[in-house]
């Protein structure tokens, strides 16, 4: 079951960035850098449950990249959908997925914590991805 949701959740990914890139290269990739950082986490994490469930490490891999793959099939369908049909509503698309990741998944994590020490270590991680994001836009921006 994780690998098919996790399948359908990078085919959705592929869709979204390769609309991005379709509008501008450099929203694309920060985009794309967005995804990844929210992406390599959750494979491992994928990996990790399916080590847990009794996989052996080869078929764990193995399957995990096949549904990763997902991600280049929803990209690669987006190119040549864009050819025949306007797909800039997927830049509105990505932006609401990212919120949602936001809202849904980081924001409670953060409440549950009561130690200061841990409400530090959130603030100054969602402060250096504001200062990626930053830096991004300096040396990719207009």
């Amino acid at each position: 079951m994780i690998l098919i949701g996790d399948g359908l959740h990078n085919f959705i990914g592929g869709l979204a960035i390769a609309g991005v890139f379709l509008i501008d290269i450099r929203l694309g990739i920060m985009s794309w850098l967005a995804a990844a950082a929210h992406e390599i986490p959750q494979e491992l994490c994928d990996f990790g449950v399916l080590i847990h469930g009794g996989w052996s490490k080869r078929n764990a891999l193995i399957f995990n990249v096949l549904s990763a793959l997902t991600f280049l099939i929803g990209g690669l369908l987006t190119y040549t959908l864009s050819f025949e049909f306007d797909l800039s509503f997927l830049v509105p698309f990505a932006a609401g997925n990212f919120i949602y990741i936001g809202a849904s998944d980081l924001v409670p994590e953060i409440k549950k914590h009561e130690d200061w020490k841990m409400n530090l270590v959130h603030l100054m991680t969602f402060v250096a991805g504001i200062v990626l994001m930053v830096i991004l836009k300096t040396f990719l921006g207009d």
